[in-house]
């Protein structure tokens, strides 16, 4: 190599150093937010809570928003508001005289994540995964019509009964992705997922984040 690329290539690591130095001074915590989109999973593996018919699952449209720190190169924190959309079943059962079907849910939660990330040697690429607490609500409506007198398709049915619950909970929460880092910006894919006893709601997402 000679002097004057030394030189050149001097310089320029020079002046990585201090953009990099500049950046983690104006924001060294590493503060971000971010949008997302996906498809969620939505719906209720056991037979019946709280008023609710189970056994089913169904997919829907999804968003979040988010914010978070990463003050450490391998550990941060994260908090998003996600809407999984309503998931929708079609199969039933009898209980009581009456035929219940057509149920509905749609859960939302805000989740505060601990996120740890891999130590690659590429600094444009993290992998990550987050564990944390959700804020579960589950908006739930089952329909009953009378037993014995209605049967599919329901329209020539009467009115059926109208059961809708509110239930929200502290449930754990789950989820790994990876994400291509280019200058302010990160562009992620994620799996996550919440425990619940309404089907564990869970989502595929992805999403822009802007460290300021």
């Amino acid at each position: 190599m000679n002097r004057l690329s030394a030189v050149l290539l001097a310089a320029a690591a020079l002046g990585s150093a201090a953009v990099s130095t500049q950046a983690v001074a104006d924001n060294p915590l590493g503060a971000y937010v971010g949008v997302g989109v996906g498809q969620s999973n939505v719906g209720n593996s056991s037979y019946y809570d709280y008023g609710y018919y189970g056994g089913y699952h169904d997919h829907d449209a999804t968003w979040k928003v988010l914010a978070g720190i990463r003050p450490l190169p391998f550990v941060g924190a994260e908090v998003e508001y996600i809407d999984f959309g309503s998931g929708n079943g079609d199969n039933g059962y009898y209980a009581n005289n009456y035929f219940y079907s057509n149920a509905s849910s749609h859960p939302k939660a805000t989740v505060l994540y601990g996120v740890g990330y891999l130590p690659l040697p590429m600094p444009f690429l993290d992998v990550y995964g987050k564990v944390g607490v959700a804020r579960l609500q589950s908006d739930i409506t089952t329909y009953a019509y009378p037993a014995g007198y209605c049967a599919p398709p329901y329209s020539a049915c009467s009115a059926p009964s109208v059961y809708r619950t509110d239930q929200t909970d502290t449930k754990f929460a789950y989820s790994a992705g990876a994400q291509f880092k280019w200058q302010d910006f990160a562009f992620r894919a994620e799996y996550e997922r919440i425990s619940s006893q309404f089907g564990d709601p869970a989502a595929v997402t992805v999403s822009a984040t802007w460290t300021f």
